[in-house]
């Protein structure tokens, strides 16, 4: 089978996989959520009927779903690209399935299927903060941001603990839980802190919550990095707006 997109073999593309899908041992019921690297499906066990999140690597700008819905590159060009990042993500599965904290999100399983790589995580009940922010969907109290945040940095605080570095805290990524409790998602771009193999270009950078040396490849990242982030998050919930990026920042500053 071609490992590269050709439109002559693969005439029809699916976007998600569709509802009642099986996936190793895994069920599809929808998806709910998708971004530029991957995709999050509500997913059930076969086994014991218990629901999932099932994420799927599939970055869009390089790979593509066929019709028997393997995941193919979508050009030789970008082949060694999606190779990469696919071998990335398995990377940050096995990262992930080390890690158990109330506060962050619990990978149970992650395997390879479809020529990609799937992660199952648990799946929890709340809205993710920047909704929460954005539709106005509850006041931004005191009692409010400490059980928010004060969670959030339990859970950064054992993962800094444990030499890892999220690099990507924003609301987006924040799902907040009854009784204002925050879990953390989204750990695409987690990194060891103080590694000689941290990769600058491999980084997610958003406008607002990335600090200033995420933008520099020279300069080093650490747990502060990702406590500007939690700041920025927080400044946001105060002022109902995303900060202003760190490079213009900087500019403005005297």
């Amino acid at each position: 089978m071609a490992e590269y997109y050709d439109p002559e073999t693969y005439p029809n593309q699916w976007n998600y996989l569709q509802t009642g899908t099986i996936i190793d041992q895994y069920m599809i019921e929808r998806e709910l959520a998708h971004g530029g690297f991957s995709s999050v499906y509500l997913a059930r066990q076969l086994e014991d009927q218990f629901q999932v999140a099932l994420k799927e690597y599939l970055p869009r700008k390089l790979a593509h779903r066929t019709w028997n819905n393997v995941v193919v590159a979508n050009s030789k060009d970008t082949l060694s690209m999606f190779k990469r990042g696919r071998g990335l993500f398995f990377e940050e599965a096995k990262v992930l399935a080390a890690l158990k904290h109330p506060n962050i999100v619990e990978v149970t399983n992650f395997f390879r299927a479809n020529d990609t790589v799937y992660m199952v995580m648990t799946y929890d009940y709340g809205v993710t903060l920047d909704n929460l922010i954005n539709k106005r969907m509850l006041p931004i109290t005191e009692e409010f941001l400490l059980g928010v945040f004060n969670s959030l940095l339990a859970g950064i605080d054992y993962i800094h603990e444990r030499q890892f570095i999220h690099l990507d805290i924003k609301p987006g990524n924040i799902l907040v839980r009854p009784g204002n409790d925050a879990l953390l998602l989204d750990f695409g771009a987690i990194q060891r802190i103080n590694s000689a193999h941290i990769h600058k270009l491999d980084t997610v950078l958003t406008p607002g919550y990335s600090p200033a040396e995420q933008y520099d490849i020279k300069t080093q990242m650490g747990a502060w990095t990702d406590m500007y982030a939690i700041g920025a998050s927080m400044r946001t919930c105060l002022d109902n707006k995303t900060p202003i990026s760190a490079p213009e920042r900087l500019q403005k500053d005297p």
